[in-house]
Parts: structure tokens; sequence; C-alpha cells
């Protein structure tokens, strides 16, 4: 009897051994995904996240896990989804999507690190003190789409040289793209031409915008810097087309999408970098010790297809300019 004791007091022992040892595995950390966007339309860019994170080791499922919160272009739900994700004590909160996500999380937590994608300058727009190493609990990407509206006037020049009046639709719930408008219209001024706002913050508004637009005979258009307006880039394209109006975009989406002309820097590698900052700060890394990441290359596309259905012969001198032509 003693001897089957033994050996059933063992076995109990060995039974619980892989349970000891499951409880002493560090837990999985989990990062919490805030964005102003929708899932659908920015699938890319997340997968492009989920890539910056590989390279630093971290692979969702495995080692890793994400907890989503999509604001699906509706800014004021924003807080909310930051403090749930708060609340649920997330490791690390990425908060894509342009200013408000970012601005979001900053209110909800000063504690919890934060990785941000941002359009403007994140400075001008509160989100850090600096662009070298901010200090504090967040760092993240700056695109500075919304100082390139300058640029996009040049290109509607070259585009339409005998142009007088051009429209500019922005989104009025997203302040870098007012922002963004009014140095547009400085630059305008200086050059004669006339600049038309139009806002759009809902699908409708983007319906009857672009009716005013065409009832006022604008020349040509200028899409302002906006995560709202990026999500409805095939709506915004195939009314510029039906509308025979000439645009400029501020990302190469839209020429993905069909539309004629866009300028700045790429999306895919900032929402990359954003996601290699959060794998740093979940190797130890603090925050506020990673300068803000800018981009380098800023890049010129023309579709050459869609300048063909508006019946636009483009000028040699502004092809020769393009990084990339689609045919």
């Amino acid at each position: 009897m003693r001897r089957r004791e033994a050996i059933f007091a063992l076995g109990g022992a060995v039974a619980g051994w892989p349970f000891v040892a499951r409880a002493q595995q560090p837990a999985m950390p989990v990062i919490g995904f805030l964005s102003a966007r929708s899932p659908a339309e920015s699938a890319v860019d997340l997968a492009a996240f989920r890539e910056g994170l590989g390279q630093i080791g971290y692979f969702e499922g495995k080692n890793v896990a994400i907890e989503y919160r999509w604001a699906e272009g509706r800014f004021d739900r924003l807080p909310v989804l930051a403090a749930e994700l708060v609340a649920s004590n997330v490791a690390v909160i990425a908060a894509v999507g342009g200013e408000p996500s970012g601005l979001a999380a900053k209110a909800a937590t000063s504690t919890i690190p934060i990785v941000f994608t941002a359009g403007a300058d994140p400075v001008e727009f509160g989100l850090v003190p600096r662009l070298g190493p901010p200090g504090g609990n967040i760092t993240g990407v700056t695109f500075f789409f919304a100082t390139l509206g300058p640029k996009r006037l040049e290109l509607i020049r070259r585009l339409r040289p005998n142009a007088n009046t051009i429209a500019m639709l922005i989104n009025p719930n997203y302040q870098p793209g007012s922002v963004e408008a009014r140095n547009v219209q400085d630059s305008a001024r200086s050059l004669s031409l006339q600049i038309n706002v139009f806002r759009a913050g809902t699908e409708s508004q983007i319906d009857t915008a672009f009716a005013s637009i065409t009832r006022q005979r604008a020349d040509a258009l200028i899409i302002g810097t906006d995560p709202f307006l990026l999500s409805q880039r095939d709506k915004l394209v195939r009314l510029a087309s039906q509308n025979g109006m000439p645009t400029v975009y501020f990302a190469r989406e839209f020429v993905d999408a069909g539309g004629l002309v866009s300028y700045g820097p790429s999306i895919t590698t900032g929402y990359r970098q954003a996601g290699t900052y959060v794998g740093r700060i979940l190797n130890g890394e603090k925050p506020g010790e990673l300068p803000i990441g800018q981009p380098t290359v800023f890049v010129l596309i023309i579709n050459l297809k869609a300048a063909k259905a508006l019946g636009l012969e483009l000028p040699q001198n502004l092809l020769a300019l393009a990084d990339e032509v689609i045919e």
C-alpha cells in the first residue's frame, strides 16, 4: 500500500508540473490600436504596422495581442474608445489616423506609452513639445501632409495654367485641414488666384460640396489633408471624374484609386515605422527618448489614364518631375 501511495503521489506531482510551468510563463503583451479610420480602407497600412512590429520580433497572435478600436471617421468617438483601451490596461497604444487619435489617447493617459501617426506638425497641434526626443509617454510619426498645400497649388497651376478659380475641399472636423487651407489661400493671393474652400465631414456633405464646386465652375480642385477624406477616396475620385474636375490629392492612395495627381510622403512607410516604435517600446525603450519620425521622401505620382479621361494634355515639364507615371 505504501508503494502504491508513493507512486500515486508522484504521479500527482508530475501531472501538476505543466500547470506550474504555464503559470510561470509571462502574459502576452497587448497593444491598443486606436484609429480614426475604418478597418477595410486602411488594411494595407495595418499590414505595414504589423510588418514594423515583426521587424522587432513581435507577431500578432504569437507573442503579442492587439485590441482594435475604429472610429470610422467619427472623431467624436475617439475619447471613449481611448478610455476603453486605457481601462483594458494595454501595454502601449498605437494612436493612428491623424492628430485626433493621438490627442484622444494623450488625454486618456499620462502613463501608458503612446505612438501616434499625424498628418501635420505634431508640435503645432499639441501632441508633443518638440520633434526631437519629446519626453513623457508619447512619441510617433508625422507625415507633414498639411504643410504641402502650397506645393499642390503649384501642381494645379502646371496642370491648368489658365486656371483662375480653384476649389479646395477640407473636413471642418480636422483642424490641420483648416490651417492647410489658409496656407493655400495665402499662396494663391500672391499669384492672383482665387481659392474657394468647401467643407465636408460626412458622406452626404461630400455630395453637397461637389454640387457647389460644379455649380461655381471651379477650374480645378485640391483635396485637403484629412483621414476621413482619405477613407472616402473612391467616392472622391469618382465624383471628380464624373464632373470633369482636374484634382490634386495629398496621398498616392487616391491615384491608386484612379485619381489624377498626388504629392506627398508614403502613409504605409509611416505606419511601418510606428510599428517598429511600438515594438521597441515593448522591448523596454522609453517613448520620450524616441524622436518623432519624419518623412524624407515626397513622391509625385501622375495617372495618365485619368488625364486622358479628363481630356488633359499634360505638359512634358510636369511629367519630367513625376516620380511615378501610371499608364
